[in-house]
Protein backbone atom coordinates (compact mmCIF):
# COMPACT_ATOMS: atom_id res chain seq x y z
CA UNK A 1 0.00 0.00 0.00
CA UNK A 2 1.36 3.25 -1.10
CA UNK A 3 0.86 5.49 2.09
CA UNK A 4 1.83 8.79 0.45
CA UNK A 5 -1.00 8.69 -1.49
CA UNK A 6 -3.11 9.41 1.90
CA UNK A 7 -0.87 12.56 2.86
CA UNK A 8 -2.17 15.71 1.60
CA UNK A 9 0.41 18.79 1.23
CA UNK A 10 -1.14 21.54 2.22
CA UNK A 11 0.83 24.75 0.82
CA UNK A 12 2.06 27.46 3.17
CA UNK A 13 0.37 26.36 6.49
CA UNK A 14 1.35 27.07 9.06
CA UNK A 15 2.81 30.36 6.96
CA UNK A 16 4.27 31.15 3.57
CA UNK A 17 6.74 29.00 2.36
CA UNK A 18 5.91 26.03 4.34
CA UNK A 19 4.12 22.79 2.64
CA UNK A 20 2.48 21.16 5.75
CA UNK A 21 2.37 17.44 5.41
CA UNK A 22 -1.82 16.39 6.64
CA UNK A 23 -1.76 12.89 8.05
CA UNK A 24 -5.35 13.81 8.56
CA UNK A 25 -6.72 11.47 5.20
CA UNK A 26 -4.48 8.74 6.08
CA UNK A 27 -5.75 8.68 10.15
CA UNK A 28 -9.60 8.62 8.21
CA UNK A 29 -8.82 5.49 6.01
CA UNK A 30 -8.64 2.30 8.45
CA UNK A 31 -6.46 0.70 5.92
CA UNK A 32 -4.26 3.18 5.69
CA UNK A 33 -3.72 3.66 9.57
CA UNK A 34 -3.55 -0.02 10.23
CA UNK A 35 -1.01 -0.09 7.58
CA UNK A 36 0.87 2.76 8.94
CA UNK A 37 1.03 1.46 12.49
CA UNK A 38 2.38 -1.90 11.02
CA UNK A 39 5.06 -0.18 8.87
CA UNK A 40 6.43 2.02 12.31
CA UNK A 41 6.52 -0.87 14.43
CA UNK A 42 7.67 -3.95 12.26
CA UNK A 43 11.54 -3.60 12.04
CA UNK A 44 10.75 -3.55 16.10
CA UNK A 45 8.95 -6.89 16.58
CA UNK A 46 12.09 -8.55 17.75
CA UNK A 47 13.82 -5.91 19.52
CA UNK A 48 12.44 -6.69 23.50
CA UNK A 49 10.79 -3.51 23.56
CA UNK A 50 9.51 -2.52 27.26
CA UNK A 51 7.98 0.97 26.26
CA UNK A 52 7.03 3.19 23.73
CA UNK A 53 7.77 6.97 24.37
CA UNK A 54 6.16 9.84 21.92
CA UNK A 55 5.83 13.30 22.18
CA UNK A 56 2.82 15.26 22.00
CA UNK A 57 0.43 15.71 20.39
CA UNK A 58 0.20 13.65 16.89
CA UNK A 59 3.20 11.10 18.22
CA UNK A 60 0.39 9.76 20.89
CA UNK A 61 -1.81 8.55 18.14
CA UNK A 62 0.88 6.33 16.85
CA UNK A 63 2.87 5.96 20.16
CA UNK A 64 -0.48 4.38 21.88
CA UNK A 65 -0.94 2.59 18.65
CA UNK A 66 2.70 1.15 17.94
CA UNK A 67 2.65 0.41 21.91
CA UNK A 68 -0.26 -1.76 21.51
CA UNK A 69 1.28 -3.61 18.48
CA UNK A 70 4.20 -4.56 20.28
CA UNK A 71 3.01 -5.62 23.59
CA UNK A 72 4.46 -2.96 25.15
CA UNK A 73 3.54 0.04 27.54
CA UNK A 74 2.93 3.89 26.37
CA UNK A 75 5.05 6.88 28.18
CA UNK A 76 3.47 10.45 26.89
CA UNK A 77 6.33 12.70 26.33
CA UNK A 78 4.43 16.63 27.07
CA UNK A 79 5.06 20.20 26.74
CA UNK A 80 6.17 21.71 29.92
CA UNK A 81 3.62 22.20 32.60
CA UNK A 82 1.29 19.54 31.49
CA UNK A 83 2.26 16.90 33.63
CA UNK A 84 0.74 16.28 36.74
CA UNK A 85 3.30 14.59 38.65
CA UNK A 86 7.05 14.91 39.70
CA UNK A 87 8.93 15.16 36.10
CA UNK A 88 12.32 15.92 34.15
CA UNK A 89 12.83 18.80 31.47
CA UNK A 90 15.26 19.02 28.63
CA UNK A 91 14.74 22.37 26.88
CA UNK A 92 15.75 22.46 23.42
CA UNK A 93 16.20 25.54 20.76
CA UNK A 94 13.61 26.19 17.76
CA UNK A 95 14.26 28.82 15.11
CA UNK A 96 13.39 31.78 17.10
CA UNK A 97 13.51 31.11 21.00
CA UNK A 98 13.29 27.78 22.68
CA UNK A 99 10.80 24.99 23.71
CA UNK A 100 10.66 22.16 26.86
CA UNK A 101 9.52 18.83 27.02
CA UNK A 102 8.74 16.68 30.47
CA UNK A 103 7.98 13.33 31.41
CA UNK A 104 7.32 11.90 34.32
CA UNK A 105 10.16 11.01 36.82
CA UNK A 106 8.76 6.90 37.38
CA UNK A 107 7.40 7.16 33.45
CA UNK A 108 10.51 4.07 32.83
CA UNK A 109 12.48 1.84 34.85
CA UNK A 110 16.30 2.42 34.48
CA UNK A 111 17.63 -0.52 31.89
CA UNK A 112 14.52 -0.32 30.10
CA UNK A 113 14.17 -0.38 26.38
CA UNK A 114 12.30 2.30 24.77
CA UNK A 115 11.34 2.60 21.08
CA UNK A 116 10.53 6.61 20.54
CA UNK A 117 7.57 7.18 18.00
CA UNK A 118 6.56 10.80 16.22
CA UNK A 119 4.46 10.96 12.96
CA UNK A 120 7.26 13.58 11.74
CA UNK A 121 11.08 13.99 11.75
CA UNK A 122 11.83 17.14 10.54
CA UNK A 123 15.35 19.05 12.16
CA UNK A 124 15.32 16.68 14.73
CA UNK A 125 15.23 18.74 18.19
CA UNK A 126 12.02 17.65 19.32
CA UNK A 127 12.91 14.03 19.35
CA UNK A 128 16.71 14.38 20.41
CA UNK A 129 15.56 16.28 23.36
CA UNK A 130 12.49 13.69 24.10
CA UNK A 131 15.73 10.84 23.75
CA UNK A 132 17.74 12.97 26.57
CA UNK A 133 14.87 12.90 28.81
CA UNK A 134 14.48 9.25 28.13
CA UNK A 135 17.95 8.32 29.03
CA UNK A 136 18.11 10.48 32.12
CA UNK A 137 16.13 7.86 33.95
CA UNK A 138 18.40 5.70 33.21
CA UNK A 139 16.15 3.70 30.09
CA UNK A 140 17.86 2.69 26.71
CA UNK A 141 16.66 4.33 23.73
CA UNK A 142 16.13 0.86 21.35
CA UNK A 143 15.23 2.59 18.01
CA UNK A 144 13.10 5.71 16.71
CA UNK A 145 10.23 5.02 14.26
CA UNK A 146 8.92 7.91 12.41
CA UNK A 147 5.53 8.37 10.34
CA UNK A 148 7.84 10.83 8.03
CA UNK A 149 10.78 12.00 7.21
CA UNK A 150 11.42 15.53 5.29
CA UNK A 151 15.17 14.80 4.54
CA UNK A 152 16.12 17.99 3.49
CA UNK A 153 15.71 19.60 7.00
CA UNK A 154 18.70 16.92 8.29
CA UNK A 155 16.95 15.97 11.56
CA UNK A 156 18.70 12.24 11.00
CA UNK A 157 22.04 13.93 11.72
CA UNK A 158 20.85 15.02 15.15
CA UNK A 159 19.91 11.19 16.02
CA UNK A 160 22.65 9.76 14.14
CA UNK A 161 23.70 7.25 17.71
CA UNK A 162 20.16 5.64 17.33
CA UNK A 163 18.63 3.21 15.05
CA UNK A 164 16.24 5.01 12.95
CA UNK A 165 13.24 3.66 10.74
CA UNK A 166 11.25 6.04 8.52
CA UNK A 167 7.98 4.79 6.27
CA UNK A 168 7.70 8.01 4.62
CA UNK A 169 10.37 10.58 2.86
CA UNK A 170 10.18 13.56 1.54
CA UNK A 171 13.18 15.01 -0.09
Amino acid sequence: MDLKQYIRDIPDFPKAGILFRDITPLLADARALERAIEALAEPFTEAGIDVVAAVEARGFIFGAAVAKALGAGFVPIRKKGKLPFETHSVSYGLEYGTDSVEVHTDAVQPGSRVLMVDDLLATGGTMAAACELIEKLGAEIAGLTFLIELADLKGRDKLSQYTLHTVITYS
